[in-house]
C-alpha cells in the first residue's frame, strides 16, 4: 500500500458512521452594486497601481494620454489599430479584462478578444488595462461565476511585486512592474 492509499485508508475508517453535514454555499453571493466602482478604484490604488476613473465618452483621449510615447501592444479584438508585435522592443501592453472584483481589487483576464496572450500581458514592463463599470462584480463568488474554467485565468492584483527576506520590495519580477488601469463608467 502506497503512502497516499495508507492515509486515505485512515481517513476513510475515521469519518465511517459519521452524519452527513451539509454545508450551506450561498453566503455572500450576491452583493449590492452600489459603490462597487468606487471601491474597486479604491483597492486597485491600494495595490500600487495608477488608476483612472473616466466617463465612456472619454476613454479614447484618456488612452491615448497613458500611451503617449510608447511602443504598445494591442491585442486582436481590443478595437485600436497599430500595435506593436515585437516582445522584446515593446514598452507595454493594452487590454481589455473579463472581470474585475471590487472587494479585493483583482483583475481577471480569460485572454479572449482584446486581452491578449499570456505573454503579451506578463513580458512588457507596463500594462494599460481597461475595466468597464458592467465588469466589476462585489466578491470572488460572482466573479468565478462569470469565467470559463476552460480558459486560460490571470488574475492580476496590483504591479508584479515580491519581497526577499528582510521584506524588501522588488517590482516587475513576474510580470509588469507598472499597472495603469482606466475605469470606464
Amino acid at each position: 500500500m502506497s503512502a497516499r492509499e495508507e492515509i486515505l485508508a485512515r481517513v476513510r475508517k475515521a469519518v465511517a458512521g459519521a452524519e452527513d453535514v451539509e454545508i450551506p454555499r450561498d453566503y455572500r453571493a450576491r452583493r449590492q452594486p452600489e459603490g462597487l466602482v468606487e471601491l474597486f478604484a479604491e483597492r486597485v490604488d491600494d495595490y500600487r497601481a495608477i488608476v483612472h476613473v473616466v466617463a465612456s465618452a472619454d476613454l479614447p483621449a484618456k488612452i491615448d494620454e497613458c500611451v503617449a510615447g510608447r511602443r504598445m501592444i494591442v491585442p486582436d479584438g481590443f478595437g485600436r489599430e497599430g500595435g506593436w508585435d515585437d516582445l522584446n522592443t515593446a514598452d507595454g501592453v493594452i487590454t481589455n479584462c473579463a472581470v474585475g472584483i471590487a472587494e479585493t481589487g483583482t483583475i481577471v483576464l480569460d485572454h479572449g478578444p482584446g486581452q491578449g496572450t499570456r505573454a503579451q500581458t506578463l513580458v512588457p514592463d507596463y500594462h494599460l488595462c481597461v475595466v468597464r463599470a458592467g465588469q466589476i462584480v462585489a466578491g470572488v463568488p460572482e466573479a468565478v461565476a462569470r469565467l470559463d474554467p476552460s480558459r486560460p485565468l490571470t488574475w492580476i492584483s496590483g504591479p508584479s511585486a515580491t519581497s526577499d527576506i528582510e521584506l524588501n520590495r522588488v517590482e516587475g519580477v513576474h510580470g509588469p512592474r507598472t499597472l495603469e488601469v482606466i475605469i470606464s463608467t
